[in-house]
């Protein structure tokens, strides 16, 4: 049995039950890197290069954190997830491709690195060959291989429905984790006061230390949040029609089909981008959105960038000010 460590953050919040329960099916150990803190931060602003984007500076944190904890550290190359269709070719930032290879370079105590390809563009069958190369190059047989992959399937698709049930990530990890029973939708929703939706890549909106605890502001301000992992591929989908283009990039596809989505919703009265200070992809998306949520109703819109100096203070101060400007707004109407 090896110990295979996943740092806590990119990909980690959308993917973990599909590659944690593949790992344990197989008979493997999954080990997990600690929350984000200071510490991991600093970490990794110290081993990163220079000019990263503040997502990157934060998995070189996590992945030192794992160093002696884990015989592997699973770090994929990601390409693509998806096929695009009449939409245009999609892939990830170019940063997540030479991810693996920014690692072994910036760190000499690491453990071996899976940094297995994935590009699932390439057919419906590639993500079976992806796990059965992971599976072998572990020491497992062609049938414990195929009982983990489908397994770690069916846990992926429950994931991804309970996020469709407008539940947050780490929520959603929790109740498959412990096995506990789906909270009722219309009981949670009597405590809020705003319906807000908040946009941005995953591994920014999830992590309560880098966007300096915006969900949990906006939860004391009795803000229910919605945010672009709640919503189908099929749903948002529809929203890429009615643009002229599509970027390049899936994270950052999915963060403006979301936002155009709530913006068509009449519940919805206000949006927020968070995004990462010096994202080049962040600059176009943050500057569309904003000019869509003119064209489409003005509806109001924040941007929040965050980098490894932000303070709660700040984001904090920002968020009241535009919960007040939404609850005078609701008043004038």
């Amino acid at each position: 049995m090896s110990k295979i460590g996943i740092p806590r953050t990119l990909a980690y919040f959308i993917y973990f039950p599909l590659w944690k329960t593949f790992f344990e099916e197989l008979g493997h150990e999954v080990v997990l890197s600690p929350a984000t803190s200071k510490a991991i931060l600093d970490r990794g602003v110290k081993e990163a290069v220079n000019d990263a984007c503040i997502p990157i500076k934060l998995y070189h944190g996590h992945a030192a954190a794992l160093a002696g904890k884990a015989d592997y550290i699973f770090c994929p190359r990601l390409v693509s997830v998806r096929s695009h269709g009449d939409f245009g070719t999609e892939t990830f930032c170019p940063k997540f491709l030479g991810l693996p290879d920014m690692l072994r370079l910036a760190m000499d105590d690491l453990p071996e690195i899976i940094d297995i390809r994935v590009d699932l563009k390439q057919g419906k069958d590639e993500l079976w060959q992806l796990s059965q190369k992971i599976g072998k190059s572990l020491g497992n047989s062609g049938e414990e291989v195929k009982r983990a992959f489908n397994r770690a399937r069916k846990r992926q698709r429950q994931y991804n429905s309970l996020l469709c049930q407008e539940m947050l990530p780490l929520e959603a990890l929790r109740i498959i984790e412990k096995k506990i029973p789906v909270p009722r939708k219309e009981k949670s929703n009597n405590n809020y006061d705003l319906q807000v939706a908040v946009v941005g890549y995953p591994y920014l909106l999830y992590d309560a230390y880098i966007n300096a605890g915006l969900l949990a502001i906006l939860e004391k301000e009795k803000v229910k949040v919605y945010t672009q992992d709640m919503i189908s591929d099929r749903k948002m989908n529809r929203q890429a029609k009615t643009l002229p283009k599509s970027t390049f990039w899936y994270f950052s596809n999915r963060v403006i089909y979301g936002a155009l989505h709530f913006m068509q919703r009449p519940e919805i009265e206000g949006v927020i981008h968070l995004t990462a200070f010096a994202c080049g992809p962040d600059s176009m998306v943050d500057r569309l959105l904003e000019i869509e949520s003119r064209r489409r109703g003005n509806r109001p819109y924040l941007s929040i960038a965050v980098d490894e100096h932000t303070g709660e203070a700040g984001v904090r101060t920002r968020i009241e000010a535009f919960v007040d400007m939404l609850r005078y707004r609701r008043e004038r109407k």
